[in-house]
């Protein structure tokens, strides 16, 4: 399919800053994938100087594909296609040094940072869970916003402000005495670096000479400074974005990013992509009478030539249960009498507590339903073992970790021995797994307990060595050490779950290995950089399936976005649910707008 006029303004444009305000199903991965082209093949860039951000893991391999296609792999050997957290990832990893850094660093997820706060914090939380979580808000937003302990301090203006950035002081300090990063490490540190060391960023605005952005809008405050300090004066980029798809301020995201871009940039070449190659021109309208009454910094206005489509219909329901009870019946009929598949259909609602209604009758009826947000691959027991193995395989210094594996299986150290270990550990500033092999340990330990652990780090040291020369041998004679499979076979349910779980224990192995050799596209990696960016998938894959059964999809809209099915329910369409209470209070009515646009837009041919 060739590109449209406005498409191909967009691909050939490389002359300066450029916006391609892409509204939805408007072809804007395919514009993206043809810039690259266009820039290897016309322009001479060579593909390592090029770098493409996305949002997500699964955007981020659609592209990667989709380049390969069009360039073969030769060709596409050495562009930079990632998630911003990757990229992030990418600059701390090569610059440790500049980051006063040891280069076999960690990352924690989401469960490693709650374990270490609530520890951290007994004593000015008193384990309060909901304060705990705020702090956890908090401690993100303000490194979205670039704002360091010292920072927060300096801007508490009441007696949980001033408890709250002490808290983001301790545990910044445990971080950085752990050797240890969280999930939004990844964007600030990088970001903090290239404005305060021109060096680096002259090297990095070298390496990457144009810079591709999708799902601009998205955007927060760190990730918006690192794309300006990236590009630099030369200012060669392309973002793509769409400010009426902006649905996550809740989590930092700032729309007003184009705003600013408009600002920082007077040379902004902006191209508007309004061809909808995805719904009909009766969900169209729909959905540009909805958005026309938020304001704009830019206009635009979505059509179609697929055709005028099904009617739109509007189903009325007393209550949450007769709700439910039509849309399945208009569900199976329609199924029935156009002899569709069920993964053909999407129910989507604001709200995860919205599903339990549906579920009720999808089950009674026996329809098969799948509800977005699954476990992970990598969120697997089986996986988090193996992973907590190779995280203090790389970096001894992790804490976390150990205490994942040190009874994994069991090894019968018991509570009273780690805590002593812990104790000991603490006064003398040194890991759990490195003060385990302090001589003046046995003046607090004795006996089985010491004899346990020491056989066990001493075990685990040897292997660590061995890591070094041979990381796939190692690795390989870890989980024939442990005897992993015959753990797996006296905790699972059953003799198929544990082959299951084994065959997933045997899948990472055999990524692994891939990774630490290299491919036609990518480069071989160090043991220590392959586990980081296995921890970093998991914290961004969380949620994503690539399970292809015959179930209805039942999801938020948030969950919803990027996604498209050819019919759709959108429910729960009234004032308190969407737009949501919240909302309506705190007078944020235009997201709640664009919510329910990015929702009309999920239906190909009804909505």
């Amino acid at each position: 399919m060739r590109l449209n006029p406005s498409q191909q303004r967009a691909v050939e444009f490389v002359t300066g800053p450029c916006l391609v305000l892409a509204g939805a199903g408007s072809g804007k991965t395919r514009v993206i994938t043809n810039k690259i082209a266009h820039l290897i093949r016309e322009c001479g860039y060579q593909a390592r100087h090029i770098a493409a951000v996305t949002f997500t893991n699964k955007a981020s391999r659609e592209m990667k594909e989709r380049v390969a296609q069009t360039l073969g792999r030769k060709e596409a050997r050495g562009l930079l296609i990632s998630t911003f957290h990757t990229l992030g990832l990418e600059i701390i990893k090569r610059e440790t040094a500049a980051l006063g850094m040891k280069s076999n660093f960690s990352l924690f997820d989401d469960q490693d940072q709650l374990a270490l706060l609530k520890e951290l914090t007994k004593e000015w939380l008193e384990e309060d869970k909901t304060l705990l979580q705020q702090l956890i808000s908090t401690i993100s937003n303000w490194k979205n916003d670039l704002i360091d302990p010292q920072g927060a301090a300096a801007l508490a203006r009441s007696q949980q402000d001033n408890i709250f950035a002490h808290c983001y002081a301790l545990y910044s300090q445990h971080l950085k005495s752990c050797n240890v990063l969280d999930f939004d490490d990844l964007i600030l540190l990088p970001t903090l670096l290239l404005q305060r060391n021109q060096e680096v960023r002259e090297r990095w605005q070298q390496r990457i000479r144009y810079l591709l952005v999708d799902e601009y809008q998205d955007t927060n405050t760190s990730q918006y400074e690192l794309v300006k300090l990236l590009v630099g004066a030369r200012a060669r980029f392309t973002v793509v974005g769409d400010d009426d798809q902006s649905i996550y301020s809740w989590r930092g995201a700032r729309p007003q990013n184009l705003v600013l871009l408009n600002q920082d940039f007077p040379a902004l070449e902006v191209v508007k992509l309004e061809q909808n190659y995805r719904s009909s021109q009766r969900i169209l309208k729909a959905a540009n009478i909805l958005i026309a009454n938020n304001p704009h910094v830019f206009e635009k206005r979505l059509f179609s030539e697929l055709g005028q489509g099904s009617e739109l219909k509007v189903l009325t329901a007393n209550s949450e249960e007769h709700e439910a009870e039509r849309v399945t019946g208009e569900l199976i009929a329609h199924h029935f009498i156009n002899r569709t598949q069920y993964k053909d259909y999407a129910i989507l609602y604001r709200g995860n507590h919205q599903s339990r209604t549906f579920e009720k009758f999808l089950m009674q009826n026996r329809i098969p339903y799948r509800i977005s947000g699954g476990t992970s691959f990598f969120s697997r027991p089986e996986i988090k073992d193996l992973l907590a193995y190779l995280r203090v395989l790389t970096n001894p210094e992790d804490d976390s970790a150990f205490l994942r594996i040190v009874n994994t299986p069991r090894r019968e150290i018991g509570p009273a021995t780690l805590q002593k270990l812990g104790e000991w550990a603490n006064l003398r500033s040194k890991s759990l797994f490195n003060a385990s092999f302090d001589v003046g340990l046995g003046q607090t330990l004795s006996g089985r307990g010491l004899e346990h652990l020491q056989r066990f780090t001493h075990w685990l040291n040897e292997i660590i060595q061995l890591t070094e020369r041979e990381p796939v041998n190692a690795v390989r004679d870890l989980i024939r050490g442990i005897d992993y499979e015959s753990w797996l076979f006296e905790t699972s349910g059953s003799p198929k779950a544990a082959e299951m779980r084994m065959k997933n224990v045997n899948t990472l192995f055999q990524w692994m290995t891939e990774m630490l050799e290299g491919s036609d596209i990518d480069e071989p990696m160090t043991l220590a950089q392959v586990v980081t960016r296995f921890t970093l998938r998991d914290m961004m894959e969380r949620g994503e399936s690539d399970e292809e059964l015959d179930q209805v999809q039942l999801m938020t809209l948030h969950a919803s976005k990027g996604l498209e099915f050819p019919y759709v329910f959108l429910v729960g369409m009234e004032e308190g649910l969407l737009p949501h209470q919240s909302s309506i209070d705190e007078n944020n009515i235009e997201e709640e707008r664009r919510l329910a646009y990015v929702g009309d837009h999920h239906g190909r041919r009804k909505s």
